[in-house]
């Protein structure tokens, strides 16, 4: 058991690694210290397949015992930024019970939200008429 256990996780890693080798071309060939600490560090991280029918990974099957992956995402700053143009345009909600934003209960402390392009008459009219030929809109006849 334990020597097809470490057959899988062998291939698995060689595997890994030929994939990884592939993308970075130009790199320099690993030393024996590098290639067991990237091993040992897909370990911890669970990358290695846990199932090899199933094609699952150790995280997949198990995510409870790995460490969160890091999601990448906004800087504090740029967040920062976000929450105070918010606040400067009123679209901060402000009453808790009808979800009324600032800039809805007090409009005139804000500045004016631009409005928004609608559809002309004949536009309104053609998409009618289209969603009246394919069944969408039911077809009434005139008495």
């Amino acid at each position: 058991m334990k020597s097809t256990a470490m057959s899988v996780l062998a291939i698995t890693f060689a595997a890994w690694t030929a994939s990884s080798a592939m993308a970075a071309d130009t790199q320099a060939p690993l030393t024996r210290a590098q290639v067991n600490a990237e091993l040992a560090q897909a370990q911890r991280n669970g990358e290695l397949l846990a199932n090899q029918e199933s094609g699952l990974k150790a995280r997949d099957v198990a995510p409870g015992n790995y460490p969160a992956q890091a999601v990448a995402g906004k800087t504090r700053a740029q967040v920062i930024a976000e929450l105070a143009e918010a606040q400067r345009l009123g679209e901060i909600p402000v009453d808790g019970v009808s979800g009324l934003k600032a800039n809805q209960l007090a409009p005139g402390n804000y500045p004016a939200q631009p409005a928004a392009a609608g559809l002309s008459r004949d536009q309104v009219q053609a998409e009618l008429a289209a969603a009246m030929r394919s069944g969408v809109v039911p077809v009434h006849e005139r008495i």
